[in-house]
C-alpha cells in the first residue's frame, strides 16, 4: 500500500507537470483517474471525481451550470465600456507584448524578426538633404533672434520633400519607411528642436496619414500632390481647452445644414463653431484638418442626431476661420498656436473619407494614432539622447578639475552610465518598433510604451548631461548646445497623450485587454446581444483563462524556485541568462496581472497606481528585449556589452521592484503575499547596474571608436570647429592625441627634471630641454586652444543687447600671479 505522503508527492509532481506544459482538460482527467487507481482511493473520492469530471468535460453541462451563472455575474460586475472606450481598445494589432502577457514568449520568432534596415535612396536623404538642413539651421538664431526657421530652410524643406515622407511616390511623396521617418527626425533633434518639430507633425497624425488611410480618390489626388511638394502646410486641430487627455468629449461642434458655398446656395453642408489650442503649424497652415462632433437635428443625412466626432479638412482662407496668432511652447520656436470659427460654412465633401466617414473620426484616431504615436516622439527622444552622449563623453574628457578629467570621477561615471545605459536601450526600441510598423503592424500598446518611455528617458538623460556639464549648460548663448533642448524636454512629455495619463491608464489598461490571451474574448462575449452565442464564446474563454492562471502558477513557482536556469533560451554566453530571466519575469507578470484582475475586479481601472505597475514591469520587459535584439542584429559585438548589461540589468531591477510596489498596495493582503510567494520565492535577485559598468560606459562615450559611433550614430556631428559641437569633438580628439605628451612632461615634473610650476612654463622648459618636440608643443598648444573654447561660455553686455553679442576668447593672463610666485621663491631662497 502506498503511503499517504507517498500519493501526495505524486499527485503534486503530476498537477504541477501538467500544469507547467498547459496539458488538456482530458489528459488532467486521465492523471486524477491515474493517481486515483494507484492510490487505492474510496468510494467518497471517486464519487466526488466523476461529479467534477462531468461537470468540467462535457461541455453543455459545463455551460449550463458552471458557465452560465458566471456569465450572469461578469455582465453585472464589469464596468461599462463607452463607444469612445471601445474604439480606442479596438485601435491598432497585437504584436510582441501578446507574448509578454502569455508568460511564454517564443524567443526564437522574437529573433527571426527582420533587422529593420534603410533602403539606399532613405540612406541617401539623410545623408544628403538631412544633413543640409542640419547645417542651415542654428538654434541659437532660430530661437533668440528669428523666432522660426529662416525663410531659406522652410523653402528647402518643401522643395526637397520633407513634408511628404510619409505619402507615396505616386502622389509625389517619398513614400518612406518608419524607420526612415524616425531616423530623420531623430538626426534632426539632435540639431534643433524647431526643425525636427516642423518636419514630423505634417508626417505624424494629420491629414497627410488620415487620407491615406481613410480620404475618398478626389481627395487624395487633390491634396496629396500638393502636401507631398509643400504647396500646402497641414496642421491637425483636436485639443480644446476643454478637452485635453479627454479628447473624446470634445465640445466642438458641426451642425449639418444647407448653405451658400462659392456662389453655389443650396449645398449640403455644415455649419461648424470651434476653438483649438496647442496646435503645431497652425499659425501658417494653410490646411486645418479639424476634429468636432457633428449634430444632424433636422436627419437631412437620414441618420441619427448625434453623428459623433468626424474630421474634415478645412482651407485655412475659409471665411470665418482665424488662424496666425502663436503660442510660445517654453521659447521654443516652432509654430504651434491656438485658432477658432463660429458658424463657419463648408460643404460636406470636406469631411475625410467623405460622407462615409461621418461619425468615424474617433476611430479614424485612433488607428492612426497606434501606429504614429510609435515613429516621432520616440526619434526625438533618441535625439536628445545621442545629442547628450555625443557631448557628455567629449566634455568628460575634455573638462578638467583638479588636473583630472571629469569624467574619471565616479560621481560624473554615474551620470555618463546612465546616459549611455539609457541611450542604447532606448535606440533599440525605437529601432524595433520602427521596425514593426514597417512590418505592418500598429502596435497600439507597445506604442503608448515608447512614447512614454522614451520620452522620459530623454528627460533624464538632458538632466544628466546638464549636471555633468554645469555652468556651462546653464548659461545661454550660441555655444550652448544643450539649453534649448533642456527648455524644450517637457514638451514631448505632454503632446499626443500626456505621459502620466499614458503610464496610469493606457499602457495596462489598454494593454490587459489587447495582449491577455482570454480577457478581450470575455469581455466581448459579456457585450454579446445574441445569447446563445454569448455564452459559448464566454464559456471558452473562462476555461481557458483558468487553465492559463494554472499554468502560469505552476511556471512562475518553478522558474522562481529554478532562477530559471533550466529554461530553454537562445543567447550567447553574456545574453542567456538574460533570456531565462525575462521569460520568469513573464510568467510572473501574467500570473499577477491575471490575479490583480481576478482580486480587485472593475475596480482595477479606477485604481490607476497599480495600473501604472503593472504597466512598468510590461514596459520594463519590452525595454529589455529591444535591447537584446538590437545586440542580436548588430552581430553581439563585445563592446556594447556594458551599454546592455547596464540596460539590462537596470529593467530587471525595475520590474523586481515594481511587483513588490503592487505587493505592498494590494487591499488583500492574502492575494499579495500568495503572489510574492510564488513569484519571489526566494526574494529578491536583481540588484542595480554595478559601478564598473559606469566606468566602461564612460570610458567608451569619451573615447572615439565603433562603440561611440554605433551609439551615437544617426546624430549631427558638425565637422566645423567654428561649431559649438563640432569644436567639442575636436577638443576631444586633440584631447586624445595631447594625453601622452602631457604624461612626459608631469613625469619630469615629478622627478623633478622640470622645475615650472605652470603648464605653458612646462611646455616651453620641455621644448628647450629637448624633452618634446615642436610637433608635440604644437599638439599640446591646439588641445588647449579647442579645450578652453570648448568649455568657454557666452557673455553679453549688461543690458543683453543682442548686437554686442560677445564672446570672451582670449584667455586671461596669468602672468602677473606667476610673476609674483617667482618673486617669492626666490626671496625665500635667498
Amino acid at each position: 500500500m502506498i503511503s499517504v505522503w507517498t500519493t501526495l508527492a505524486v499527485t503534486v509532481v503530476a498537477a504541477w507537470v501538467l500544469g507547467y506544459f498547459a496539458a488538456p482538460l482530458w489528459l488532467w482527467t486521465l492523471a486524477a483517474v491515474a493517481v486515483g487507481f494507484v492510490a487505492g482511493a474510496g468510494s467518497i473520492f471517486w464519487l466526488v471525481f466523476v461529479l467534477v469530471a462531468t461537470l468540467c468535460n462535457v461541455v453543455p453541462l459545463r455551460r449550463a451550470l458552471i458557465a452560465s451563472p458566471l456569465f450572469a455575474l461578469f455582465r453585472r460586475i464589469l464596468p461599462a465600456i463607452s463607444q469612445t472606450e471601445r474604439e480606442a481598445l479596438d485601435a491598432g494589432t497585437v504584436w510582441w507584448e501578446g507574448d509578454l502577457f502569455s508568460g511564454r514568449p517564443d524567443w526564437r520568432k522574437f529573433l527571426a524578426y527582420p533587422a529593420p534596415r534603410l533602403s539606399a535612396q532613405e540612406q541617401a536623404f539623410v545623408d544628403g538633404p538631412v544633413e543640409t538642413l542640419c547645417r542651415m539651421v542654428d538654434d541659437w538664431e532660430v530661437t533668440r533672434e528669428l523666432g522660426d526657421l529662416p525663410a531659406q530652410a522652410w523653402q528647402y524643406i518643401k522643395d526637397e520633400g520633407f513634408l511628404g515622407m510619409i505619402i507615396p511616390s505616386q502622389y509625389g511623396g517619398k513614400g518612406f519607411s518608419a524607420l526612415a521617418h524616425s531616423e530623420v527626425v531623430m538626426k534632426l533633434t539632435s540639431r534643433s528642436t524647431t526643425a525636427a518639430v516642423s518636419v514630423m507633425v505634417p508626417n505624424s497624425l494629420g491629414p497627410a496619414e488620415l487620407l491615406l488611410h481613410y480620404g475618398t480618390q478626389s481627395q487624395k489626388d487633390h491634396y496629396l500632390p500638393r502636401l507631398a511638394r509643400g504647396l500646402e502646410v497641414p496642421c491637425f486641430a483636436l485639443t480644446s481647452p476643454e478637452a485635453g487627455s479627454d479628447a473624446g468629449s470634445i465640445p466642438d461642434y458641426g451642425i449639418v445644414c444647407r448653405g451658400e458655398w462659392q456662389g453655389r446656395s443650396d449645398v449640403l453642408g455644415m455649419r461648424l463653431t470651434w476653438e483649438k489650442r496647442y496646435i503645431t503649424l497652425g499659425p501658417i497652415a494653410t490646411l486645418l484638418g479639424l476634429a468636432f462632433r457633428l449634430y444632424d437635428p433636422q436627419r437631412l443625412l437620414g441618420g441619427e442626431q448625434d453623428l459623433g466626432i468626424t474630421l474634415a479638412l478645412i482651407p485655412t482662407d475659409t471665411p470665418g476661420v482665424h488662424i496666425g496668432r502663436r503660442h510660445l511652447p517654453l521659447d521654443s520656436a516652432f509654430m504651434n498656436g491656438p485658432n477658432w470659427g463660429r458658424e463657419v460654412f463648408v460643404p460636406m465633401d470636406t469631411v475625410i473619407g467623405g460622407v462615409e466617414q461621418v461619425g468615424q473620426g474617433w476611430r479614424m484616431l485612433m488607428n492612426c494614432l497606434a501606429a504614429g504615436r510609435s515613429i516621432s516622439l520616440p526619434a526625438n527622444g533618441v535625439g536628445v539622447g545621442k545629442l547628450c552622449a555625443l557631448t557628455v563623453g567629449a566634455y568628460g574628457r575634455v573638462r578638467s578639475q583638479f588636473n583630472i578629467p571629469i569624467a574619471r570621477f565616479e560621481g560624473v561615471q554615474e551620470a555618463i552610465a546612465r546616459i549611455g545605459g539609457n541611450l542604447y536601450v532606448m535606440d533599440a526600441a525605437r529601432i524595433m518598433t520602427a521596425g514593426a510598423v514597417d512590418l505592418g503592424e500598429k502596435p497600439a500598446v507597445v506604442s503608448a510604451i515608447v512614447k512614454y518611455h522614451l520620452t522620459e528617458r530623454g528627460r533624464r538623460v538632458i538632466n544628466d548631461a546638464m549636471d555633468v556639464h554645469g555652468g556651462k549648460g546653464i548659461c545661454l548663448g550660441p555655444s550652448n548646445y544643450l539649453a534649448r533642448v533642456y527648455q524644450a524636454t517637457p514638451i514631448p512629455i505632454t503632446v499626443e497623450g500626456a505621459n502620466i495619463l499614458t503610464r496610469s491608464m493606457i499602457i495596462f489598461g489598454q494593454g490587459a485587454i489587447r495582449g491577455h490571451p482570454f480577457v478581450r474574448e470575455e469581455i466581448e462575449a459579456t457585450h454579446d446581444e445574441d445569447g446563445r452565442r454569448a455564452l459559448v464564446r464566454f464559456d471558452r474563454a473562462l476555461f481557458g483563462h483558468v487553465g492559463f492562471v494554472v499554468t502560469n502558477v505552476c511556471r512562475a513557482l518553478w522558474l522562481g524556485l529554478s532562477e530559471a536556469r533550466l529554461a530553454r533560451v537562445p543567447g550567447d554566453a553574456h545574453t542567456r541568462r538574460y533570456y531565462q530571466q525575462l521569460t520568469r519575469m513573464s510568467a510572473g507578470f501574467a500570473l499577477v496581472a491575471d490575479l490583480c484582475m481576478l482580486t480587485l475586479g472593475g475596480s482595477l481601472k479606477r485604481r490607476e497606481l497599480l495600473s501604472a505597475r503593472l504597466g512598468d514591469i510590461l514596459s520594463q520587459l519590452y525595454l529589455a528585449c529591444a535591447a537584446l535584439k538590437r545586440y542580436h542584429d548588430a552581430g553581439s559585438p563585445a563592446d556594447d556589452l556594458p551599454m546592455l548589461h547596464w540596460g539590462v540589468r537596470d529593467a530587471l531591477y525595475r520590474i523586481q521592484e515594481a511587483f513588490f510596489v503592487v505587493f505592498c498596495n494590494l487591499p488583500n493582503a492574502a492575494a499579495a503575499l500568495l503572489m510574492r510567494w510564488i513569484v519571489f520565492p526566494l526574494g529578491r535577485m536583481f540588484r542595480v547596474p554595478p559601478d564598473e559598468l559606469g566606468r566602461d560606459i564612460a570610458r567608451i562615450l569619451g573615447t572615439p571608436g565603433p562603440a561611440r559611433e554605433r551609439l551615437t550614430r544617426g546624430a549631427y556631428v558638425p565637422s566645423e570647429e567654428s561649431d559649438p559641437v563640432g569644436a567639442l569633438e575636436a577638443a576631444l580628439r586633440a584631447a586624445i592625441a595631447a594625453e601622452p605628451v602631457e604624461a612626459k612632461i608631469q613625469a619630469a615634473v615629478r622627478a623633478g627634471t622640470i622645475a615650472a610650476r605652470w603648464t605653458a612654463e612646462q611646455v616651453e622648459v620641455s621644448l628647450a630641454a629637448g624633452l618634446i618636440s615642436a610637433e608635440e608643443a604644437q599638439t599640446l598648444e591646439r588641445a588647449a586652444r579647442l579645450r578652453r573654447k570648448a568649455i568657454m561660455v557666452d557673455d553679453f553686455p549688461r543690458d543683453l543687447d543682442r548686437s554686442e553679442l560677445v564672446q570672451t576668447t582670449e584667455p586671461v593672463s596669468f602672468e602677473p600671479l606667476r610673476a609674483a610666485f617667482e618673486a617669492a621663491r626666490a626671496g625665500s631662497a635667498a
